[in-house]
């Protein structure tokens, strides 16, 4: 039988159980004679009578009763699993996917998990770790984590975080070799610790900016990295000048391991926002992560 036709199989059931066309058709909100209309429907197809009609009741035949045994308790197997998944819409239990790079992780994500899990011992966290502009919804993704100015205008997008600043650094002992970069043009001359992420194929440029003057800087160097703590130890070990962002490098700046340059030329830009494609039908798991990420500044 076509799917199309299990509402006449539910109906069937409605009358049969009831013993009443009267009864099932206002339980069913659609006319009687609309009802006796799917019921013969169906004892058309099956080629047999299920209900005997008379002007005072209605019961089932022989293969009315014996449909009826079957059909009833697998409507309400599906009746209580609709139910239990009311339950889940209320209740914030399930797994939520997040795709990010590895500073936002690490730096936004790990923090607020570590205060947000204790207290939703039924949800789930999965974090994958992508430096590419990840297509969420093709993925599988819940929600995806991007600098403010990378978001398609299609998708939410929700502030996670503070605005950033990048830091241009290196250590005592490399400075004190090669001189201290006095402009940005001086990084040319300088050993730069580079980064290459598949979202700009090539090497990732340095952005700096002073008085509305924008400079992408692609110093050469003999690293190359695609993540933030090899580009970090190779600062400290006086390998060359990084370009990070400046929460990863200043307790090392403070404490006398690296220092810091051209700090004029790095202005404050936004910072990370959760992106995802629609707040319908979000699982009551994913918005109650959304507002314990939510920036409050």
């Amino acid at each position: 039988m076509a799917l199309e036709n299990y509402n006449e199989l539910a109906a069937f059931a409605i009358v049969a159980r009831e013993r009443s066309f009267t009864r099932a058709a206002a339980q069913l909100g659609i006319s009687q004679s609309a009802l006796s209309q799917t019921i013969k429907g169906l004892e058309a197809r099956l080629g047999m009578r299920l209900l005997t009609r008379t002007t005072r009741s209605v019961a089932p035949t022989e293969a009315g009763e014996r449909l009826l045994q079957t059909v009833a308790p697998r409507f309400q197997e599906i009746d209580h699993e609709l139910a239990a998944l009311s339950v889940l819409r209320d209740k914030p239990a399930g797994t939520v996917r997040i795709t990010a790079g590895e500073h936002p992780a690490v730096s936004i994500l790990q923090p607020a998990l570590a205060r947000f899990l204790p207290e939703h011992p039924d949800i789930k966290i999965e974090i994958i770790v992508d430096y590419g502009l990840t297509d969420i919804v093709a993925e599988g993704f819940d929600a995806g984590v991007r600098m403010g100015e990378q978001i398609a205008n299609d998708m939410i997008a929700l502030k996670i975080g503070p605005e950033m600043r990048m830091a241009v650094v290196a250590s005592p002992g490399y400075f004190a070799e090669h001189g201290v970069p006095r402009t940005p043009e001086d990084l040319t001359a300088h050993r730069c610790i580079n980064t290459r992420l598949p979202t700009y194929g090539g090497l990732f440029p340095w952005g700096l900016e002073k008085d509305g003057r924008e400079i992408k800087v692609r110093g050469e160097g003999q690293l190359i990295f695609n993540n933030l703590a090899m580009r970090l130890l190779s600062a400290l070990d006086g390998l060359g000048v990084a370009y990070m962002p400046e929460d990863q490098v200043m307790p090392h700046v403070a404490a006398g391991r690296l220092v810091r340059v051209l700090e004029d030329w790095c202005p404050s830009f936004p910072g990370y926002h959760l992106y995802y494609p629609s707040r319908k039908y979000a699982s009551p798991a994913f918005s109650v992560l959304v507002e314990a990420l939510r920036y409050r500044s």
